[in-house]
């Protein structure tokens, strides 16, 4: 089997995510092509028996170029198998950890002409001493509001591997 996994990643946290999915699906046999959605639109997406795309959400929005990459190629990948997940800090509350309940990919899905398979939320990461200072700045106020953690100096990652793990196995096995 033959597996295009694109992400797109702010930070880095759904590269590691995609990387971690790679790694599972190597170890049953499956073939995996990397690719940024950040640099790389037009792929022939019908080389693949499968399509797994992973993007962050940044300051409540997707990059741009998800939407314009899953109009694009929306005939292609709603005749196959795909799977979506998103990448948030929202994600590390109960309640907000679903496709159905994160409302940044709720309503990413409700105006995108593809619907994936299975989809899933992840929870990111948040490495303030990374970050240049206006992102800094900006993170620490949204995380104030939401009861988040404030202090400069913190690196927490958020993202529950077991669910990775699990919805790794869900996409293998479509």
């Amino acid at each position: 089997m033959s597996y295009l996994l694109l992400h797109s990643s702010t930070d880095g946290q759904t590269k590691k995510i995609i990387l971690k999915m790679a790694e599972q699906l190597r170890t049953q046999g499956c073939e995996c092509d990397i690719r940024d959605l950040n640099t790389e639109q037009n792929l022939n997406i019908s080389a693949y028996d499968k399509v797994l795309i992973g993007a962050s959400i940044r300051y409540g929005h997707f990059n741009k170029k998800l939407l314009r990459f899953t109009t694009l190629h929306q005939a292609q990948l709603n005749a196959m198998k795909t799977g979506f997940f998103a990448v948030n800090l929202t994600a590390r509350k109960e309640g907000k950890d679903t496709a159905e309940t994160n409302s940044y990919t709720r309503k990413f899905l409700e105006r995108c002409p593809w619907q994936p398979t299975i989809k899933s939320v992840f929870a990111g990461a948040l490495f303030y001493p990374r970050y240049k200072w206006l992102d800094r700045t900006m993170i620490r106020f949204i995380m104030k509001m939401t009861d988040g953690p404030t202090d400069p100096n913190t690196e927490i990652e958020y993202t529950d591997w077991d669910k990775v793990t699990n919805f790794t196995t869900m996409f293998a096995n479509l």
